[in-house]
């Protein structure tokens, strides 16, 4: 086993992605405040953290941002914190409000609106390693 100490995205797509072996989880504590703020376009911004099989993301959107309709294979759990988003998918218009959660299984068609300055967390399984690599051309 290679013992060379690796950067945080190289493990988490060792661990996600291309593994052959299981590593075991590391013990973290990050505050929000410790990690960047990648800004995507003016209206969307975004802080993430990988873990070895799961991934939570802060999202900052102001009003009016836009987050074209996508899909992926990962499972998401989005919790809004402060603000709303408007969402369509599965052919209905779903509001989420600060205090709310909404459960999008894999693979499902989805777009989202904020209504008002929004912050979100999102939680992913497994990581979306077109975050971790930056190909989500469609936010940027």
């Amino acid at each position: 086993m290679n013992t060379k100490k690796l950067h945080t995205t190289e493990v988490a797509l060792q661990n996600t992605i291309f593994a052959t072996e299981t590593r075991p989880a590391e013990l973290r504590h990050i505050p929000w405040s410790s990690v960047k703020v990648e800004a995507l376009n003016p209206l969307l911004g975004r802080q993430f953290v990988v873990g070895q099989n799961v991934m939570v993301a802060r999202v900052l959107l102001k009003k009016g941002c836009l987050v074209p309709e996508h899909s992926h294979h990962n499972e998401q759990i989005t919790y809004i914190l402060e603000g709303a988003l408007k969402f369509g998918i599965d052919g209905k218009e779903i509001v989420v409000n600060a205090g709310e959660v909404l459960t999008i299984p894999p693979n499902m068609p989805h777009w989202a609106e904020a209504l008002e300055d929004t912050i979100d967390l999102d939680i992913f399984n497994p990581p979306r390693a077109d975050w971790i690599n930056k190909t989500d051309s469609y936010l940027r």
